[in-house]
Formats: C-alpha cells, sequence, structure tokens
C-alpha cells in the first residue's frame, strides 16, 4: 500500500519545483542585444482581411509585431513581390485550383489564388506597422518560375536572396522570426536561418497560419525538430 506521506511529500517537490521554474522564466526574459535580428516576414495587405489570401487573424500580428520591435536594434522585413502570371498562382494552371499542387522541377508547389503581384496595393506592407528602424526590405518569388517563401533561399533550395550574407556581415547570431503566413513563409525561413547557422526564435503569438492539409502541425513539427525555439512575445525583454 502507498504510504500517503510520500505521496503527498512527492506532490509538493513537484509543485515547488515547478513554481521555481516558472519564476526563474519569468526572470530570464530573452533580451534582445546587437547580434540579435528580427524578421518580420510579409504582413501585407493580400494576406490581411480583404486580401486575395487572407490568412485568417492575420491583422493580430501587427500590434504584436510593432510592440516587440521596439527591443530590437536590428530589423528585415520581407514581402511577396510576384511577377503577374507567377508560375505558383493557380490561375496560370489549365483546370487546377487554389491550394491544390503540382509537381516543378524544384518540387512539389502548392498552387496559390494570384497575390503579392509587384506593384500593387495588395503587394503592400500593411500601413498599420510601426517599424521606422527596419533597415533593410527582402523582396521575394520575383523570378517567374519558382516561388520563394523563404527570406533566405527561394524554394529550389539554391538561389540566395543575400539575407545570410547581410546578417552574418552585421555579426548577427541569432534571429527572431514574426509574420505570415507560420506555415509557409515563417517557417520556410526559420528552417534556412538553422541551416545558416543562426540560433532561432519564432514568436508564436506574432504569427498566424494558413493550415492547409495539415500544414500548421508539420510545419512545427519541422521547426523543432531543426532545433528552432518556440516563444511566445511576453518571453521577449521589453526596452526601458
Amino acid at each position: 500500500m502507498l504510504d500517503r506521506r510520500r505521496v503527498l511529500a512527492g506532490v509538493s517537490t513537484v509543485a515547488l519545483a515547478s513554481l521555481v521554474s516558472s519564476k526563474l522564466w519569468a526572470a530570464t526574459a530573452i533580451k534582445p542585444d546587437d547580434a540579435s535580428a528580427l524578421l518580420v516576414i510579409d504582413v501585407q495587405n493580400c494576406f490581411l482581411p480583404g486580401g486575395s489570401l487572407a490568412v485568417k487573424e492575420g491583422e493580430q500580428v501587427v500590434p504584436v509585431i510593432n510592440k516587440i520591435a521596439k527591443s530590437f536594434a536590428n530589423i528585415v522585413m520581407t514581402q511577396d513581390w510576384h511577377t503577374p502570371g507567377h508560375v505558383s498562382f493557380a490561375s496560370v494552371h489549365s483546370g487546377k485550383k487554389p491550394f491544390e499542387t503540382i509537381d516543378l522541377p524544384y518540387g512539389k508547389q502548392v498552387l496559390w489564388p494570384d497575390h503579392c503581384v509587384q506593384g500593387t496595393d495588395g503587394a503592400a506592407l500593411s500601413k498599420d506597422l510601426s517599424i521606422p528602424q527596419a533597415e533593410l526590405i527582402i523582396r521575394k518569388g520575383f523570378h517567374k518560375d519558382v516561388d520563394s517563401y523563404s527570406a533566405f533561399l527561394e524554394a529550389d533550395g539554391k538561389t540566395s536572396t543575400g539575407l545570410a550574407a547581410y546578417l552574418k556581415s552585421r555579426k548577427i547570431k541569432r534571429v527572431f522570426v514574426a509574420g505570415l503566413a507560420t506555415d509557409f513563409c515563417v517557417a520556410w525561413t526559420a528552417l534556412d536561418a538553422r541551416k545558416a547557422g543562426f540560433e532561432v526564435y519564432v514568436v508564436e503569438d506574432a504569427c498566424r497560419g494558413i493550415d492547409t492539409q495539415g500544414s500548421l502541425a508539420k510545419a512545427w513539427a519541422d521547426m523543432a525538430k531543426a532545433g528552432v525555439k518556440r516563444i511566445q512575445s511576453a518571453d521577449i525583454a521589453a526596452t526601458a
């Protein structure tokens, strides 16, 4: 028969350890330094309410990103920047519908509604973003025959945007990723950042996903396997 006193003592020990752990975590919030950079991914009109590829609750990331951006001296933003008739658009493939997949020379390609076409209002960054200190905007997906989710590499896995070299020249060692959409451009950016040798954090409440055919769960699993750290905006120390 179990000794009730031992059981209670064990429960008390676990509870105490949990309390101490939570206090330690709260006391050690992540403080971005000069070797840290925030990557703000594709917060553009096409991905916000009313856009041609609106991400559910996508607008909710804007105030969160604006808040955490105040803690960073180094910020890079990205824009999807597609040509008209881009290969990733379902409209250019006869008989195909958005969210179906096809095989292209570089692999599987999800087909999307036309979105973020160069020079259109849909391709513009959200007017509600307030990040005047952002130093660089990377435009991606401008090659007509290859898609580009990641801020580092196009979907062929070899064509570089130059971002890794830029960050390394600035002596950046860790990157924090936020924006749209979690399961595509955010995840691909995070995974490529790891491959490039950076320490990587994805700020979960500063992102929203599309989640087509289980893509969101797979993205989180892939990121965890690669060593990407999943955090909340509250884990980032605010500036004084």
